[in-house]
Parts: C-alpha cells; structure tokens; sequence
C-alpha cells in the first residue's frame, strides 16, 4: 500500500496521525489525498452538511493588531464602522436567515471583547431571537470570561466561535496585541461555562503547511469540533493588502490534510470561499462538509440559495454536526 492507503487505513480504525505522519502527505498525489479525504468524512461523518450564516453584529475601530484584518483601529480601510447592533436588526435577520433553511445563526463582534453593558444588549437580543425562530446561535465576542459566557448561554446561545487564525508559532507574526495562550483561556472559559466552542485558522497568511498542521493538532487537543478554514482575502490598507493568493491546488490539499488530522470534525469553509473558481465545491469533495453562507464580515460571500444547490450537487444533506 501506498502512504495514502496505510494512513487511511489508519484513520478508519480509529487511530489518530501523528504530525510527522502528516507531513509525508505533502508530496503525495493530491486527487487521491482529496478522495481519501473524502471517504474519511463519509465515514466518519455521514452526508450531513453544517450550513451556517454570520452577521457583522458590531463593525471597526478593533484595538487588536491583526495583520489580515480590515476592523484594526491600527489601518486605514474605510470599512462603515458602527457600535452594538440594535435588537430588532439582529432578530429581523436571523428569521430571514430560518426562513432560508439556515440552522446556525453567528453574531460577530469586533473588538478585543464586548463589554458587560453590550453583552447585557446582546443577551436581550438573543432572548428575542429564540422567540422570534428556531435557530441555533452562535456568538463570536472576543476574549470573554466564563461569567460572560454564562450569561450568553443562559440566553440562548449555544455555540463560541473563537479562532486561533494560526499555529502558535506562527500567530506572533500576524498579531502581537493578544496571544495564542489568551484565546485558549478564552475557549477553555466557554467550554467551563457549558458552551459549544468552534474554532480554526486563515490559511494564506505567510504560514508553512507545516504551520497548518500544528494549527490542526493544537485543534485536535483542544477537541475543536467545527474547524472553520479561512482563506486570505487581502484587503487594501492592511499589512497583508499585497500577500500573493493560494493556488486553488493548495487549498485543497490543506483541507484535506484536516480531514486526515480531523476525522469527525465539521470542516467549515469561511472566508475567502467567494475567490475559489467554483466556490468550494472541489473542496466540499476533499474533505469539507461545512460553510458559512451568505456576506462575510467585511466582504460578499455566496447567496444561501446557491449554497444549498451547491451542497445538494455533492451528495450533502443539510444538518447541524455537533
């Protein structure tokens, strides 16, 4: 057997790859690691496919330095810029969002973290929400205590999303104003509190496949159990306006270098999804079984309506993964 068969082999037993046996998935041919990959998330995973949607709940003026992000105080990106978005616009659309057959509903928030007096207004919101439809909430608010989180869960919402963005040893590069140690408080925080936690990275930063790689394992330590992957969408104004973009070849075999790594977990494309010639769907067939649909943060993303055509093209049935 070849190294894709022996670890294959592997995976479906049960067995977790180490790192070293990772790497040696780099040179390997790439449309027979993304099919592997493919029968792994079928194995593992089933058909179902995790479609969520996200709204900028709170936009700009960020005191964190992140290199890739165009909310950074630290740039000039002439992003519309506006405080706690109020109760009504967040419930009016997570029910547009139901409507639509969307089951996850994320409220996104710049800043190091929401204050108390916001996450006061946001519970308020969320409470309505749950009246006003059936749908999941998931609440990305920055680096929060467990009290906060308490506070949220009580509410309503379900889920944290927090990415690491990077591997530990990469991140200082795109980020000194917070570290990798202060966002796994931060997850450690909501999974104390009782709270779902996803979590993943921007790849296209500058990192190594090997960076990838200790971001996946450092995942898998922390069982992250919906794993987004962001690609780079460079934005004017920011340090990383003129990074070169991925080659679509490489995306694919990140994502499914994370499904070998990952074996049970959602694998959510995010950023960057719009930029991909056929907007994922490669992707979605190496390994992915996952999406955030609709407008990103700061950038378009790809309507709910050719999501769900897109997911049904490739054999996916629409369902949340724990």
């Amino acid at each position: 057997m070849n190294t894709i068969q022996v670890l294959e082999e592997k995976i479906m037993q049960g067995n977790l790859l180490t790192k070293e046996e990772a790497l040696t998935l780099l040179p390997v041919p790439l449309e027979e690691l993304c099919r592997a990959a493919n029968r792994i998330r079928i194995h593992f995973c089933g058909s179902r496919f995790d479609l969520c949607t996200i709204i900028n709940g709170k936009s700009g003026r960020c005191s964190e330095n992140c290199k890739y992000c165009a909310q950074s105080a630290h740039y000039n990106t002439h992003i519309e810029e506006y405080p706690l978005l109020d109760a009504d616009t967040l419930v009016k659309q997570a029910v547009y969002n139901s409507k639509r057959g969307v089951l996850r509903y994320s409220i996104v928030t710049s800043g190091r973290a929401l204050t108390d007096s916001e996450i006061a207004s946001l519970c308020s919101a969320i409470r309505l929400i749950k009246k006003a439809c059936r749908i999941e909430i998931c609440v990305s608010a920055g680096l929060l205590n467990e009290q906060q989180y308490q506070k949220l869960l009580k509410a309503g919402a379900s889920r944290v999303h927090n990415n690491l963005e990077a591997s530990e040893h990469f991140f200082p590069n795109i980020c000194t104003t917070h570290t990798t140690a202060d966002k796994i408080a931060a997850i450690r925080a909501a999974r104390a509190a009782g709270m779902q936690v996803c979590s993943g990275g921007i790849i296209g930063l500058g990192e190594t496949m090997e960076d990838r790689i200790d971001l996946a394992l450092t995942l898998r330590e922390l069982n992250i159990r919906s794993v987004p992957v962001n690609v780079l969408n460079p934005i004017l104004g920011t340090p990383l306006e003129k990074q070169p973009p991925l080659l679509y070849d490489e995306i694919r075999r990140t994502v499914a270098i994370f499904r070998f790594l990952l074996p049970s977990a959602a694998i959510r494309l995010a950023g960057g999804r719009g930029l991909m010639p056929d907007k994922g769907k490669a992707c979605f067939l190496s390994g992915a079984n996952a999406a955030i649909s609709g407008d990103m943060l700061t950038t378009s993303g790809i309507t709910i309506e050719n999501d769900l055509q897109i997911i049904a093209d490739c054999g996916f049935v629409p369902g949340l993964l724990d």
